[in-house]
């Protein structure tokens, strides 16, 4: 090995032991398997060629790691059609991670109690990266929903309540952070929150003062522009961990009717979870 190579591997070394993100690589492959498994997990059973086209890589590729994934028995092909859907095996991938469980065990008798009195599906939302994650939901509790959606559903931060509820609520130089890779990844969503908006104090500030944030037209679900949504933070000890959303038809109910009738719920239901973890 030369001295040059044994200088860069002694830095890369360096960094991962310490935790420095200073690594000069990611490695695309990793990615674009993530990627392929996070949409076999969110959509259920998918062949190849809507992997492909969803997910925007490649058929060949996506062929290559479909049986990387099948090797280890992280998807398995359906009997009776060409579709490959998640195994248990997926969820070996979370067993180090607590306390999203904790907060859906929690918080599940909590949002079937407000489900029950708003009539409105409610959900729980946490945030990876740039997105904000389904949870859990009660979309199955109630007839007043398009769609029953599953854990791992994604949507934009910046365009969604529940996301506009996270980013309000933390610290600012996290949220700055936030908002900054937003600018710099392009996702290929339809439409964001505009980056002047994102940039507005105010904004923010309004969110904080009633506790709660509202996004008029849901444009990232199963009926885009068919519903809008109220969604309060929960808060543990001083830090945002995830909020709490209600969705509901725009044509039924106006966005004033539903802050008078069940805004006020939504946030005390969401401290309720917080207390409650």
């Amino acid at each position: 090995m030369s001295q040059d190579t044994e200088q860069r591997m002694q830095g890369i070394n360096t960094s991962v032991s310490t935790g420095q993100e200073n690594c000069p690589d990611t490695i695309r492959a990793i990615s674009r398997g993530i990627a392929v498994l996070k949409f076999i997990n969110r959509a259920g059973s998918a062949n190849l060629t809507t992997i492909s086209r969803s997910t925007n890589i490649p058929y060949p590729t996506v062929c290559r790691i479909v049986n990387t994934l099948l090797e280890e028995a992280l998807i398995e092909r359906e009997e009776n059609r060409p579709c490959y859907k998640p195994t248990l095996m997926v969820q070996s991938l979370a067993t180090g991670y607590k306390f999203e469980n904790h907060l859906v065990t929690t918080a599940r008798p909590l949002m079937e109690k407000l489900c029950q009195e708003i009539v409105w599906p409610v959900a729980l939302a946490s945030r990876i990266g740039s997105c904000m994650v389904l949870l859990d939901s009660t979309h199955a509790m109630t007839t007043l929903t398009f769609d029953n959606y599953y854990p791992g559903h994604t949507m934009p931060i910046s365009d969604c309540a529940t996301g506009k509820a996270y980013l309000a609520f933390t610290d600012k130089n996290t949220r700055s952070q936030i908002l900054q890779n937003l600018t710099e990844i392009d996702f290929g969503w339809s439409r964001q929150l505009p980056i002047e908006v994102c940039a507005d104090d105010d904004f923010w500030e309004k969110i904080r003062k009633t506790g709660y944030a509202i996004q008029p037209v849901n444009t990232h679900s199963s009926e885009p522009g068919r519903t809008a949504s109220i969604a309060a933070p929960i808060m543990v000890q001083g830090n945002v961990v995830a909020s709490l959303g209600a969705i509901f038809f725009r044509k039924t109910m106006k966005l004033s009717d539903a802050q008078e009738q069940f805004a006020d719920k939504l946030v005390e239901t969401a401290e309720a979870i917080a207390r409650s973890l």
